[in-house]
């Protein structure tokens, strides 16, 4: 299970002092394993480290000693002295999106594969937070860090020395990043919303310029059938309800002008369908809608959805090698080398957002805390 950033609070006993005497409500350290096991500090270093040989009668007074006084190595200090902390950060904006969290529970189980713990960390869209975040995870020592948290300007991102790799993110252009093909998830949904029928298919996105490379998909297949782009942006981050209220208005200022609707995330698609169902429109009559990410909770909170579909399992496996891989090279520091991108492919699931029958059932889906 991921552990939470935060200070820790170990738990006090008797511990043996000078002369043999108990030492109350303190934390164990080395030097009590040593000395409850009759052996020296360095013995017991060794043993934690696998350093050498040692007898298995010295490895099982060890033991028991460590058992008996629940001692926990303090990892920022064998940190200190060269040794990994077999940590790795994650930055996300925040867990209870479907997206990060299924993506956060997918990097947590192939860091664990890999024999490395997770230190959640939800940034919740503050530039600062994440900033405090990286800060912290540096002291910590942490052996690495994967973000997919989406603030801009992050500068100390370029000068850490964590091994670092990227999800679904663009911060800068040494770092790896891997990513599912937005720009063909983007194209295949507005092509079938214009297969079936759409001829003026709308945008519903987060933000719209040369980095959405959903947006650049949406904009080549409507340029590729002739039609006019048209496009609703609410920035990414706008908590609830704020964010409904705007990407209401900005629909109902085109209501009539479009007759189908790619949400570049399946949130955003649930809240097209809620607006939709407001103002008396039918699904998939009136208004065609396809979303994007794909994730099992959306898919079985709202299976009437057609959706684009990313290999959020796939995704985090190659970021958590690439990550091991920079981690277990000499020196453990982040490789500066060539940029590389890592574009894996997405699929598409029809339902009956997007379907030519009759009107189907489309229950309210309340508003998530985070909408993108």
């Amino acid at each position: 299970m991921a552990e939470p950033l935060r200070d820790s609070q170990p738990s006090k006993m008797q511990v043996p002092g000078k002369g043999g005497e108990m030492r109350k409500d303190q934390e164990p350290n080395l030097a009590d394993v040593a000395a409850l096991a009759g052996v020296s500090p360095t013995t017991v270093s060794r043993v934690l480290n696998n350093r050498g040989y040692l007898s298995q009668q010295t490895k099982d007074k060890v033991a028991d000693a460590i058992k008996e006084l629940n001692y926990r190595p303090n990892e920022v200090a064998r940190a200190l002295l060269g040794s990994k902390t077999n940590i790795v950060g994650i930055i996300v904006p925040t867990v209870a999106h479907p997206f990060f969290g299924e993506l956060a529970a997918a990097l947590e189980h192939h860091l664990a594969e890999h024999g490395y713990r997770a230190l959640l960390c939800n940034s919740m869209g503050r530039s600062d937070r994440e900033r405090g975040y990286l800060r912290q995870l540096e002291g910590r020592r942490v052996d690495g860090l994967i973000t997919g948290a989406h603030n801009a300007l992050i500068p100390e991102y370029e000068t850490t020395r964590l091994p670092i790799v990227m999800v679904d993110r663009n911060l800068a252009g040494h770092i790896p990043n891997v990513r599912a093909d937005n720009r063909e998830g983007g194209r295949l949904a507005t092509e079938l919303l214009i297969a079936r029928g759409c001829s003026r298919p709308l945008l519903v996105t987060s933000s719209l310029g040369p980095s959405n490379l959903r947006e650049a998909g949406y904009r080549e297949a409507v340029a590729t059938a002739g039609l006019k782009p048209l496009a609703v942006s609410v920035k990414f981050g706008t908590p609830e309800p704020e964010y409904s209220t705007l990407l209401h208005a900005g629909l109902d200022d085109l209501l009539g002008r479009f007759d189908g609707v790619f949400a570049t995330d399946d949130l955003t698609a649930c809240t097209v369908a809620n607006w939709a169902r407001s103002r008396g429109l039918r699904v998939p009559e009136d208004l065609k809608i396809i979303g994007f990410d794909g994730t099992s909770a959306v898919r079985t909170a709202a299976a009437w959805l057609s959706t684009v579909v990313q290999p959020i399992d796939a995704m985090a496996q190659k970021a958590v090698e690439l990550l091991v891989a920079q981690i277990e090279a000499e020196g453990g520091t982040r490789d500066d080398g060539e940029p590389s991108v890592f574009e894996l492919p997405v699929s598409v699931i029809e339902s009956a957002s997007t379907s030519l029958a009759s009107s189907v059932a489309t229950p309210e889906v309340p508003p998530s805390i985070w909408s993108v």
